[in-house]
């Protein structure tokens, strides 16, 4: 009995856990990223991110993770982090000038990732199914592009797609904000109008790029003959410095060639004479001292004849005269003798001078030819003779006196 009561036991409490298990089990909410859980049921204080302002909700909201709902007390909704891609097709809305234009349109939206974005969505679009999410938000994008339109031009609109699209996100991403929702991209895809008014404006731009491409062809074509012509030119103008140059060098090496060959010619015509001239000048040199040697041997004959002379004379008078007479003659005899003496002597020392001068000067010319040795020695010799007699003569005619 008391076995049976012990095992009723033990299979009520492993009963219990397992009914708690799974309670609790049932009550752990677990969400994903792109969701967001809102438990309702229980009053929260938060602060209003725009007003900085403490409020009381009655709802918490857990994403990316898990919490555990308290059974009875709360509730769990869910709503989507996912893009949603809303298609803007828009027909016959007017521009600036009244132009019916179509703009087709591609936006990517989401609810907003911040508390203050999930709020306003959980007001507004919490237990909706998603078609009707996006025709919301579809009305609203709708709305804002045509009030767009309506402030541009077809050629604004067409040519700065991007500023267009730009614009349009910066106005209805206030009141899509407002909703909780956050404009990702969007897209303008395609812009026509049914009167053919972009296509008008297609065919005078292309007429205008065809009109510009004709022109920029044709200055193309004119600065390409202008550049040639110029580079001709420049060719014919450096072909011609060119040939002026080489003219110019030919003409300097033909003019230095010249005096080259000039000058060889002078320097081969000084060889070619330098010879016969040395051998000239030699010879007029060996006359000069032959001339010169005679020349000195006839002045001394001359002053020995005329010495001798005045010698016999002068014993001529000696014997005759009377001595008074004859010490003045002899004193006459005496200072004429002296006299012609030093002139001997001083003519002897000029010439024997001239001679070792000339005979120096010409001693390098005439080095190795021995008739010009054998004048210079025989000029010595008869100069030093003659100074000899002169003095032999003077020292007589002392002596006599």
């Amino acid at each position: 009995m008391d076995y049976i009561v012990v095992t009723l036991g033990v299979l009520f409490v492993l009963a219990a856990l397992a009914g708690l298990v799974a309670l609790v089990n049932t009550n752990i909410i677990k969400v994903p990223p792109s969701t967001v859980a809102i438990f309702s049921g229980r009053k929260r204080i938060i602060d209003n991110p725009e007003t900085g302002e403490r409020q009381t909700v009655g709802y918490r909201i857990i994403k990316g993770g898990s919490s555990v709902r308290i059974p009875i007390l709360e509730r769990v909704d869910y709503l989507s982090l996912n893009v949603i891609t809303i298609p803007l097709k828009i027909q016959s809305a007017y521009t600036k000038e009244g132009v019916p234009v179509a703009v087709d349109a591609v936006a990517n939206v989401k609810v907003g990732s911040d508390d203050y974005s999930i709020g306003n969505a959980i007001e507004r679009f919490l237990s909706m199914d998603p078609d009707q999410i996006r025709n919301v938000i579809f009305q609203t994008m709708e709305g804002h592009l045509r009030s767009i339109l309506g402030t541009l031009t077809v050629e604004e609109i067409n040519t700065d797609r991007q500023a267009f699209a730009q614009r349009m996100t910066a106005e209805s991403a206030q009141d899509l904000r407002r909703m909780g929702i956050d404009i990702d991209v969007l897209t303008i895809q395609q812009i026509s109008d049914p009167n053919g008014y972009l296509d008008a404006l297609g065919q005078r731009r292309t007429a205008e790029v065809k009109r510009d491409a004709e022109i920029g062809r044709a200055e193309a074509e004119r600065d390409a003959r202008t550049r040639s012509a110029l580079a001709m030119q420049a060719a014919a103008t450096a072909e011609a410095q060119a040939d002026a140059q080489i003219s110019s060098a030919q003409r300097d090496t033909n003019v230095a060639k010249a005096g080259f060959d000039a000058s060889v010619q002078a320097e081969r015509s000084k060889a070619s004479q330098a010879g016969p001239r040395a051998e000239a000048e030699a010879q007029r040199e060996v006359v000069i001292a032959q001339q010169q040697v005679e020349l000195a041997r006839t002045e001394a004959s001359i002053a020995v004849q005329e010495m001798e002379v005045k010698r016999k004379e002068r014993e001529l008078e000696a014997t005759v005269l009377k001595q008074a007479d004859a010490e003045r003659q002899a004193t006459i005899v005496t200072a004429e003798g002296a006299k012609q003496a030093a002139i001997l002597q001083a003519e002897g020392d000029r010439q024997a001078t001239v001679t070792r001068a000339e005979a120096q000067s010409r001693e390098r010319e005439l080095l190795g030819a021995g008739e010009a040795s054998r004048i210079r020695q025989e000029g010595i010799a008869d100069a030093d003779a003659k100074k000899a007699l002169a003095e032999a003569l003077q020292a007589e005619l002392t002596a006599a006196a």
